[in-house]
């Protein structure tokens, strides 16, 4: 049996993902995160996008959108505490289209009624929720 890491994936909703994995892929906040058992401890801010699990004898990587959040790997537990955490599977496409569109729009207004952080990152969940739903087409092919 390959060696394993407890994963627990969770947001203010809910808990997403419980559960032993052999590999673990995020964006942390300085760039794509690896987590492999027996990581030494860490912990870190992430960005928008897809957390991979790869779970034991299972073919498929686990795909969950995260909007943000925290990180905290020790070396038989990975925390993921997100803001908004999605499973690949329930991403909608024409949503996060729409979203981007109105965030851009947001973004070009001249009016100063505008919160430019607040539509910035909007956009940048949007983006980010468009690209997980690419790479699981991607993946599913």
């Amino acid at each position: 049996m390959a060696m394993t890491v407890h994963v627990d994936i969770v947001s203010a909703e809910e808990q997403i993902f419980s559960g032993l994995a052999e590999f673990v892929a995020l964006p942390g906040e300085t760039g794509e995160l690896g987590i492999l058992p027996g990581h030494m401890p860490l912990m870190t801010r992430i960005k928008p996008g897809a957390v991979r699990v790869q779970v034991p004898d299972q073919q498929e990587e686990e795909v969950i959108f995260v909007a943000g959040g925290i990180l905290e790997v020790q070396p038989k537990l990975v925390t993921v505490l997100a803001d908004t955490a999605i499973r690949g599977k329930d991403l909608d496409e024409a949503k996060a289209l729409e979203a981007k569109k109105q965030a851009e729009a947001a973004l070009a207004s001249k009016s100063a009624q505008i919160d430019y952080a607040k539509a910035q990152a909007e956009l940048l969940e949007a983006v980010a929720q468009i690209q997980a739903i690419a790479r699981l087409r991607k993946d599913a092919r």
